[in-house]
């Protein structure tokens, strides 16, 4: 069992350091200052060596009784099993936003989940090694596993009130969400063919642009109605150019990825001889 002591300013790294006296099977690994979840997840999985690998938050809202059917359920030949807090006890407001992030999530990624957060989770050994987190991506774990091949999925699992502690949920941490989701995407679908992302936004916004420009001519040429000084006029404008620009990006950048010569990551399930 490995704890990871994320910059603790109490006592938790000297009662860990009593558990280990006792049972060296219990070992610690200590941050000098609080680096964030997604780090301490990326080293606990370094540190790693079993063949399956569980993960629980320390708050006591997972209960480790749930770790037998996680691990039936890994049996079943699935590589990483979500727990799914059917039943919260969270903040009214934390239980609804994470609602909302899960759907978006689940459309944006093509994986039906309906808790990608959740603290408890099971993983094969080698998702652990090959999956890299930083920042906040802990949240997406389960979407870029999805992305890089392995098979996900989720059960339900029994949610403690919390005792101890506060939460530090906040709204800035949804704000942030959207983003970690966006880098995902681009990280994961479209790193090899960015033209796919910004082509198709700037082929909006372009045709946008292009439909308000057609309809102020329309109206010029049927009604003589003055276009030059409305402000739609220079809407219209904007988007055709910005419409341009993305679709400029997303050539240069499928340029660069031409012409790059690092190898491609990939994952190898099964080899012979």
């Amino acid at each position: 069992m490995i704890f990871v002591d994320d910059g603790s300013t109490d006592s938790s790294y000297q009662k860990l350091q009593e558990i280990h006296r006792v049972n060296t099977r219990f070992k610690c690994l200590k941050f000098k200052r609080n680096y964030g979840k997604s780090a301490a997840l990326q080293e606990g999985f370094k540190a790693a060596k079993g063949d399956y690998v569980i993960t629980m938050d320390a708050d006591l809202q997972d209960d480790p009784e749930e770790i037998p059917a996680l691990i039936n359920k890994l049996n079943q030949g699935f590589d990483l099993v979500s727990g799914w807090k059917k039943v919260r006890h969270d903040p009214f407001i934390k239980k609804h936003t994470s609602k909302l992030f899960n759907l978006v999530t689940s459309m944006m990624v093509g994986l039906r989940l309906h808790d990608f957060n959740c603290g408890l989770k099971a993983y094969v050994k080698d998702v652990v090694k090959n999956i890299k987190v930083y920042g906040e991506m802990h949240r997406y774990i389960p979407a870029l596993a999805h992305l890089s091949g392995y098979k996900v999925t989720e059960i339900p699992v029994t949610h403690h009130e919390r005792k101890y502690g506060k939460t530090k949920f906040g709204f800035s941490r949804f704000y942030n969400g959207i983003f970690d989701l966006i880098t995902v995407l681009f990280t994961t679908k479209y790193i090899k063919r960015p033209l796919h992302l910004f082509g198709f936004l700037g082929v909006l916004s372009f045709l946008a642009g292009f439909g308000v420009l057609l309809y102020l001519t329309i109206l010029k040429f049927f009604e003589s109605t003055p276009i030059s000084g409305r402000p739609l006029f220079f809407v219209g404008i904007l988007m055709a150019i910005v419409g341009v620009q993305f679709f400029s990006i997303g050539l240069i950048g499928e340029m660069i990825t031409k012409t790059s010569v690092e190898s491609d990551n990939v994952i190898i399930d099964k080899t012979l001889g």
